[in-house]
């Protein structure tokens, strides 16, 4: 993995671009998906073009900013195969790909600051999906949202 899509609204512009700075340090690169500071736009469009570049293949892992990071959450859920999880503390973000394998992290940036952004960020990024006892649940995660698609 070397690419990760991140998004955000008008509302956490200068939020993801000090994450997609951080994120450089660490050898990655960030294909933006989100709004400049000047643009307006809703929510849902950039979460669903971060959640459609993730249901593709195109891209492991997303970031996606917003006020709360609940809104970005919501839609990219709604996007098959897509599991995108709220993190504000980091180990709801070590969890989210331990136990839940989830693609993309959102996060509220009016409600957490950037340091702590960092440290969740990092300890998603060096986490793995373990399997185990987590893989029957998120094979069921699959199969309802498989069957619900329809």
């Amino acid at each position: 993995m070397n690419s990760i899509a991140i998004g955000c609204d008008d509302a956490a512009v200068n939020f993801k671009e000090e994450i997609i700075e951080y994120i450089a340090l660490k050898g990655y690169q960030c294909d933006d998906f989100g709004v400049s500071k000047d643009e307006h736009t809703v929510y849902p469009d950039i979460a669903l073009a971060v959640a459609k570049a993730i249901q593709s293949g195109r891209y492991e892992r997303g970031i996606l900013i917003c006020g709360t990071g609940i809104g970005m959450s919501i839609v990219a859920n709604k996007v098959g195969g897509v599991r995108a999880a709220l993190c504000h503390d980091v180990y709801s973000a070590e969890r989210a790909r331990k136990s839940n394998n989830a693609q993309i992290i959102t996060m509220g940036a009016r409600v957490i600051g950037i340091e702590l952004a960092k440290k969740i960020i990092d300890a998603w990024l060096q986490s793995e999906f373990e399997g185990g006892r987590s893989l029957p649940k998120v094979e069921r995660i699959l199969n309802i949202d498989n069957e619900y698609r329809k």
